[in-house]
């Protein structure tokens, strides 16, 4: 069988993450399996285009520095890089994360069973103060862009692969079109997400027998800056999640939009809420404080959606999703 090439795409937006973003490139390029070619695709920030052009000038094919070719955000950044991958799978790597060195050869295999449309990894945080905060539950690790409790171990069949540590067959996009513009992250603002989850389940409408997998063997170590270690973002990220959901929901159905939450606040969430009253009774650090965290966390969430839902029938909170068929950047989007 021959081995599909790998295409992995790094989207950047400032130069405050440099160091962040020339560790993510290493961590690539000193893959077991070796990537066919990284891709830096910059939104919109002509300094930093200059500049990791400059930084990689003599790498040749191995790392390629694209501008985003749409709408400010990382959606249309994604969808830069897919469309100029040369290679049969996609990778996704946030820039402010390293993979571990076996990263793309357990994303690989799950390629053999040509079903198989999407393989997801494990997400570690890495914490700015060198420890998780004891108030902080795990079963909310994505509010931090990580692997949160309640997700399934193993490589194990799922409905969507999370954005920052997840890979694609080109052949998918081709399918389903690309990510959804107006719902993820666009620089600065509100912490939206969710636009992976739109995609994979629009890919699943498109390919009924598609495949989808999680493998906690493909291992990436994600930052969390000091910032994000407070309970005021953690309550943005929360709240801004209940207005994506209601985005995926408006785009896919509720049904489909919201199978795997309902799962998760009826049993993973309670469960969770339960652990941290056992600890707090035993005397256990921030076992009250996670308790607390998950019923805020899950208000503002619900809080976000209703809203979000308000708005969406009102003809508020546009999305557009690019259609099969992405075209590559013009040649001159591309620097060295």
């Amino acid at each position: 069988m021959n081995r599909p090439d790998i295409s992995v795409v790094i989207c950047v937006y400032t130069e405050d993450r440099w160091d962040d973003i020339l560790a993510a490139v290493d961590s690539v390029r000193h893959q077991s399996r070796p990537a066919a070619e990284t891709l830096l695709v910059v939104d919109h920030n002509p300094a930093l285009l200059e500049r990791l052009g400059k930084e990689y000038k003599d790498a040749g094919e191995e790392v390629r520095v694209l501008a985003n070719a749409g709408p400010r955000g990382l959606s249309a950044g994604r969808n830069t890089g897919i469309a100029a991958a040369r290679g049969d799978i996609v990778a996704f790597l946030d820039d402010d994360a390293v993979a571990e060195r076996d990263w793309l050869r357990h994303f690989a295999e799950g390629y053999e069973d040509p079903r198989v449309m999407a393989v997801g990894g494990r997400t570690m945080p890495a914490w700015a103060s060198g420890r998780r905060p004891d108030w902080f539950p795990e079963e909310f690790d994505w509010v931090v862009g990580c692997t949160y409790k309640g997700l399934p171990p193993g490589r194990v069949r799922v409905r969507n692969v999370l954005g920052g540590n997840a890979s694609f067959r080109k052949s998918a996009f081709d399918a389903a079109g690309g990510f959804a513009t107006g719902i993820g992250r666009d620089g600065d603002k509100r912490p939206l997400g969710c636009e992976e989850t739109e995609l994979c389940i629009r890919l699943t409408t498109a390919l009924p027998d598609a495949v989808l997998l999680i493998d906690d063997r493909a291992v990436i170590h994600h930052k969390v800056p000091a910032a994000r270690e407070r309970f005021g973002y953690f309550r943005t990220r929360a709240y801004a999640e209940g207005l994506s959901k209601a985005l995926v929901a408006r785009s896919v159905g509720a049904g489909k939009g919201l199978a795997s939450e309902r799962r998760y606040t009826t049993r993973v969430l309670p469960t969770g809420v339960a652990r941290g009253l056992r600890d707090a009774v035993l005397g256990r650090p921030g076992g009250a404080g996670r308790a607390g965290a998950i019923v805020a966390g899950v208000a503002v969430a619900a809080g976000g959606y209703v809203l979000g839902t308000v708005r969406a029938r009102r003809g508020g909170g546009g999305f557009s999703v690019p259609r099969p068929g992405l075209q590559e950047p013009h040649a001159r989007g591309e620097t060295r």
